[in-house]
């Protein structure tokens, strides 16, 4: 019964959220179109629901000459390929507000796992173990408020499998006000390897 509920808060949540963040979005627009070449919006191939793929929408923070289908944990020289107001969406998960629309057209979900790069073949496998591919990924999820770029990804995946074993409205309130916190706090965040 929940995921039904759950459907509908998606629903109403991104309608709600796109038609209130309209102008911030298209303010950030303009500061992204103004401060570098290239679309606003970056496009890139992920995993959905069931391990089908869908196209994830974000606010392009970096340059469009950076490495398209490579986490930026794992990028070299991550600071270097960031857009001059990239820094600040990305240190505000700003530039994950396009993803309201993939949450509209039921692509992902307010609460779940974050979506895996179609390439990252390990923490895919590391979620089958636990039951986590089945559901619809999120814009924030358990792993995501509990360490997000810092955790390994058989503890990530663990994590994932724990949300989709206890999923319920009480354990995705808890993550929805645990991410503000987090937001606020820039906790979990990391651009390039270290």
């Amino acid at each position: 019964m929940y995921p039904v509920v759950k459907r509908f808060f998606d629903l109403v949540c991104s309608l709600l959220g796109i038609i209130l963040l309209s102008p911030l979005l298209l303010i950030l627009a303009l500061l992204i179109k103004c401060t570098s070449p290239g679309p606003v919006l970056f496009r890139q191939k992920r995993v959905g629901k069931n391990k089908t793929y869908f196209e994830i929408l974000k606010f392009r923070s970096m340059r469009i000459d950076a490495p398209h289908d490579v986490p930026t944990h794992l990028l070299q020289n991550a600071q270097s390929a960031i857009t001059p107001i990239g820094h600040f969406l990305r240190k505000t998960s700003l530039d994950e507000l396009p993803q309201l629309f993939n949450i509209l057209l039921g692509q992902m979900s307010v609460i779940g796992p974050r979506p895996a790069l179609w390439n990252q073949y390990d923490l895919i496998a590391e979620r089958d173990r636990y039951g986590a591919n089945r559901l619809t990924p999120g814009l924030t999820g358990w792993a995501q408020v509990n360490g997000r770029d810092e955790l390994p990804i058989p503890v990530k995946a663990k994590l994932d499998g724990y949300y989709a074993e206890h999923l319920s409205f009480s354990l995705d309130l808890k993550i929805f006000f645990k991410t503000i916190a987090n937001v606020f706090s820039g906790a979990g965040i990391v651009e390039g390897k270290h």
